[in-house]
């Protein structure tokens, strides 16, 4: 069993920047698919980015291309999303992901049925 623990969310002026952490524990993480989504109030949950075991391949939504970068440290146990530039309409709580071990990455990364373990979220607001 896997758990997922997310940090570093928080209140930021639009423009500003956050950087959020995952710490997984009680499994394997290096050979996962890593992913953050996000869902604000009343919508969907929607993918943000997904990075693959080594992190060579990486997937973004449209919307934070150029501003939100994933890494991985698998010394750490760690997935990471920088967010600069935030906007209003990043506000959301952002969940950590963790696909099954051993499953490859494919082009059904950004779907939420890939992942298997789900951190609690950690809430963004973005104020004016």
């Amino acid at each position: 069993q896997v758990q997922l623990v997310e940090s570093g969310g928080g209140l930021v002026q639009a423009g500003g920047s956050l950087r959020l952490s995952c710490a997984a524990s009680g499994g394997t993480f290096s050979n996962r698919v890593m992913a953050w989504f996000r869902q604000a109030p009343g919508k969907d949950r929607d993918s943000v980015a997904a990075i693959s075991w080594s992190g060579g391949y990486t997937y973004y939504t449209d919307s934070v291309l150029g501003r939100f970068t994933i890494s991985r440290d698998n010394a750490k146990n760690t997935v990471y999303l920088q967010m600069n530039n935030l906007k209003l309409a990043d506000t959301a709580l952002y969940f950590c992901a963790a696909g099954r071990a051993s499953s490859g990455w494919s082009v059904n990364a950004r779907r939420p049925n890939e992942y298997a373990y789900w951190g609690q979220g950690t809430q963004v607001s973005v104020s004016s």
